[in-house]
């Protein structure tokens, strides 16, 4: 990643984030480094859907990372958020090296590309509309609406 960019994030965007976080949804963000590799914390959600925990452990690496600053690149760091959500440590782990699981996000990752997804956050409504960054409640309601009105007029 460019310096200059780097820069932007931690001086301008990051901030705009914090404020409208707590402005807009009332969380307090406190973040973990910026720029880590996600990987594990991805293959460890393939992980955790096939187990039927997908949810839990999404929320758990959400909140490990966005508001209590760990470190999600960290193996003992997941594999702690795992057992938390009822995953079992060593499956767990093992998990994280099979070829299955890395395909599965490799194939989650080309379709990202396919939908013009680079950064997070990144909604897709209905299949079609992207939403690019953190946006406010109020511009996500928009959407909302704009997609029902669409449905309603067709």
């Amino acid at each position: 990643m460019p310096a200059e960019y780097a820069e932007y994030i931690r001086t301008q965007a990051q901030p705009r984030f914090q404020a409208m976080a707590q402005q807009q949804y009332g969380i307090e963000i406190n973040s973990g480094k910026f720029g880590i590799e996600s990987r594990a914390a991805l293959i460890g959600a393939q992980f955790a859907a096939e187990q039927g925990k997908a949810q839990a452990y999404h929320d758990a690496v959400f909140r490990a990372y966005w508001q209590q600053a760990q470190s999600i690149d960290d193996l003992t760091v997941l594999t702690d958020l795992a057992q938390r959500v009822g995953l079992d440590p060593v499956l767990f782990r093992a998990a994280l090296e099979d070829v299955h699981y890395e395909e599965q996000v490799e194939g989650d990752i080309a379709q990202a590309q396919t939908l013009g997804l680079n950064g997070v956050p990144a909604l897709v409504f209905d299949s079609r509309y992207l939403v690019s960054g953190a946006q406010s409640y109020t511009v996500l309601c928009r959407v909302v609406e704009d997609i029902q009105s669409r449905q309603s007029n067709a």
